[in-house]
């Protein structure tokens, strides 16, 4: 029985270190001063995704970002055509149900997918707010991004962009288009 005790060990010292590893992997990414916080919105049809928030004194406006893919929910042959459908997924409606886009829309990549971005001005019970949709696919998927601040439509989507380029969220975003 004693002889058993050294095996017992490695096996726990070598499970714990899995763990570990298991742990890193599934932790929230984090991209400088962005921190994740709660999804905030009421369940719907999609699964939740995540929501990160940057502070003003971090990132020169107070900016959330809501990112989700929507697996198999985009045209596998043209992928997001046009602003129109930016405006249906983009789950700009999801804060707030009164928004108004400021100009067209433009192409955007976003971790190596092409898609759309668009402006909207949004109707907040505390005010008027600044909000970004993005729609990007990959193949037959959607990942969609919403984005909201107190800032000008150029200072939000230039610190949603900076976030959705870091290379710990575009590496978390590519794996949940991959469904892992």
């Amino acid at each position: 029985m004693t002889r058993s005790w050294p095996i017992i060990a490695a096996v726990f010292l070598a499970l714990g270190g899995l763990s570990t590893v298991a742990g890193y992997e599934m932790a929230p990414p984090r991209a400088g001063p962005w921190r994740e916080i709660a999804w905030p919105f009421p369940r719907d049809g999609w699964p939740v995704g995540r929501a990160f928030r940057c502070s003003a004194a971090e990132c020169g406006t107070d900016v959330e970002v809501y990112v989700r893919p929507k697996l198999g929910f985009c045209n596998c042959g043209t992928g997001v055509a046009d602003d129109d459908e930016v405006d249906r997924v983009a789950d700009i409606d999801m804060i707030s149900a009164r928004f108004v886009p400021l100009k067209p829309g433009d192409v955007v990549d976003v971790a190596d997918m092409p898609g759309r971005i668009r402006a909207y001005d949004i109707e907040m019970p505390d005010g008027k707010r600044t909000a970004i949709g993005i729609a990007v696919s990959h193949g037959c998927d959607l990942l969609v991004v919403a984005a909201q601040g107190k800032g000008d439509a150029a200072d939000v989507q230039r610190a949603a962009l900076s976030f959705l380029g870091s290379e710990q969220i575009g590496k978390w975003m590519n794996a949940a288009m991959e469904g892992r």
